[in-house]
């Protein structure tokens, strides 16, 4: 892999410079993730998409000789090591599978509830015994897999759970409860369940549907997704070995977490992929529909759209690759055992809910865009921008609503900082200083350098978000958690800088590597990744600003909340940009491409 140079904590990006040579972005894939793009491609052009109307009519006969289809190919074997049939490639390249597989939404559920859900936990804490005994038949797809966390009563509180397992005198278990929404749940083989036991030690549990007492539910009637498998599962004084237990007693926190926010990042590359795939569609149908005589791609609004749909695609894909750069670094000269990778993804969850929270809803905007593209077309069955449309609004449920994921991105920031693992507070004390001082003259930059502005800019959210966390810390102290609409927006703006920075990084690098080399895989460009960047940050720079006002209004007011607008201004000085001209460009080149041209 094309190894980026130094080892960052997570979340040390909202404090710190980085380089853009630093940052992994998918112009460095390598001939090995290319190939890798391409078999995924490949699988799902010629085996996925022909049968999609047979998913959809729940043929689970086809969604299984699929899944074992991705085992013979090796995409179910990404993270796993060689020892249990897998590949042990780096997350680039578990990425790289997640968002081709995404063209079809259905089945990229049932591949995820597989190699993300069911596979992942076993390897980063199943004994040697376990791995075993289960990986070799999970990652050939010999087995399906499924991960039983949600109830009825406990879905975001999920450590809520209700379900039950008692310890017999021979030291096996039995559990008892049931589990809802469960993804491959009618006709997994292989379950990662969650139980209470002794009603209070959240614990996960490997069980197997033939074990007695374990069945599946209806499956249920979805707004989207219809071709893939969601039921309940059912635990009927079910029978599980004692050596089934995954994890110690007592903390399937840790297993459900550190799934989750690999989970969570594995959707943004999904989502990514969901975007690429419906630019694609917008694009081409813009360019062959006509209105009043002309391609409705040649209209201002339309150009707008198709612009905005690519600028974002390519802030969450640039924040995205760039997380999965992260981890590979935090894991280069590692064993990738189990412990190593789990700590890995703990020490990036920050940025697997920011990739999880950008992901889904730019996807949810871009999708929304093409039915309106498509018209009334857009709203029948006809054409694909309706199937899109509706299996995507399940994604800000998965893995962890984004409502939760935007407590869970302040937050976590927050607790490290308290613990002394990154020097949050003192930041935010130090622009406390910075902005109440006098004045100092900005002149005498030196000669500007392509996208010096918009980095000013990121660097200009990052301040923003100190004083907004800062500010909260001070009005509310240890109540702050009550405070969710706060922190909800602190943690857009936390959001909005990462994939600002992102952006401008990855076009930055894209021109260093178009000036050196202009055979290099940069087919779009610099100039359009340039056109891209410019055109998210300041866009975000408006989110940005209202964000922080709403949070700032909610802890203050009369002359305070004056005072703190006053240094809202002097940090957060952003000069607009003819975004509608740069929209332009990328709507134009999108059309004449027939797809996202940023790849």
């Amino acid at each position: 892999m094309d190894t980026v140079s130094g080892i960052r904590k997570g979340g040390s990006w909202l404090l710190e410079d980085t380089a853009a040579s630093e940052v992994f972005t998918p112009e460095r894939m390598t001939d090995e993730h290319r190939l890798m793009a391409q078999t995924t491609d490949e699988f799902v052009e010629q085996e996925v998409l022909p049968n999609l109307d047979r998913l959809e009519a729940k043929d689970w006969d086809l969604a299984r000789a699929l899944v074992r289809r991705c085992g013979e190919l090796g995409l179910l074997g990404t993270n796993v090591p060689e020892a249990y049939g897998g590949l042990d490639l780096d997350k680039v390249s578990s990425l790289i599978v997640a968002e081709r597989i995404a063209r079809s939404a259905s089945f990229a559920v049932t591949y995820g509830g597989q190699a993300n859900l069911c596979i992942l936990p076993i390897v980063l804490f199943g004994t040697e015994a376990q791995k075993q005994q289960y990986l070799p038949g999970l990652v050939s797809g010999e087995l399906v897999g499924a991960y039983a966390l949600s109830e009825a009563g406990s879905g975001s509180d999920a450590l809520a759970a209700k379900t039950r397992a008692t310890r017999q005198p021979d030291g096996s278990w039995v559990l008892t409860g049931e589990k809802m929404w469960i993804t491959n749940g009618g006709f997994a083989d292989v379950i990662i369940v969650f139980a209470q036991v002794d009603g209070e030690q959240f614990t996960a549990f490997i069980v197997e549907k033939r074990f007695p007492g374990v069945s599946a539910g209806k499956e249920e009637h979805k707004m989207g997704l219809h071709g893939s498998s969601t039921t309940p599962i059912v635990l009927q004084d079910a029978k599980v070995p004692a050596e089934n237990v995954l994890g110690e007693i007592g903390k399937g926190h840790k297993v459900a977490l550190n799934t989750l926010n690999f989970g969570r990042f594995k959707l943004g590359g999904m989502c990514i992929g969901g975007c690429r795939t419906a630019i694609a569609d917008a694009a081409k149908y813009a360019g062959q529909r006509k209105q009043f005589g002309q391609p409705i791609a040649a209209f201002g609004a339309i150009k707008h759209k198709l612009g905005e749909m690519t600028a974002r695609t390519y802030a969450v894909e640039s924040l995205t690759y760039r997380t999965a750069g992260l981890i590979d670094a935090a894991l280069a000269g590692t064993t990738h055992d189990g412990a190593a990778v789990a700590q890995a993804f703990e020490e990036y969850a920050v940025e697997a809910s920011i990739a999880k929270v950008a992901g889904t809803e730019v996807l949810d905007y871009v999708l929304d865009e093409n039915v309106q593209i498509h018209g009334g077309n857009g709203f029948v069955r006809d054409y694909m921008a309706e199937r899109h449309y509706r299996d995507a609004r399940v994604n800000r449920i998965f893995e962890g609503t984004n409502e939760i994921n935007r407590l869970l991105i302040p937050g976590m920031l927050i607790r490290r900082a308290l613990k002394g693992e990154l020097p949050l507070i003192a930041a935010a004390r130090r622009l406390q200083d910075e902005v109440l001082a006098p004045s100092t003259s900005s002149a005498g930059l030196g000669e500007e350098e392509a996208l010096d502005e918009e980095l000013r800019a990121a660097q200009a959210f990052k301040k923003v978000a100190l004083m907004v966390v800062g500010t909260a810390l001070q009005t509310y102290g240890d109540k702050l958690s009550d405070a969710q609409e706060v922190l909800s927006y602190a943690a857009d703006i936390i959001i909005e800088t990462y994939a600002a920075e992102s952006a401008v990084l990855r076009a930055r690098q894209a021109a260093a590597s178009g000036a050196l080399d202009p055979s290099t895989s940069l087919r779009a460009g610099p100039d359009r990744h340039e056109a891209a960047a410019r055109t998210f940050v300041h866009d975000a720079a408006q989110r940005v600003e209202h964000a922080a006002r709403s949070a700032l209004a909610a802890m203050a007011e009369g002359d305070t909340l004056r005072t703190l607008l006053a240094a809202l201004r002097r940090v957060l000085k952003v000069s607009p940009v003819n975004t509608v001209t740069l929209r332009r460009q990328l709507a134009d080149a999108s059309v004449a491409r027939g797809g996202y041209i940023l790849r």
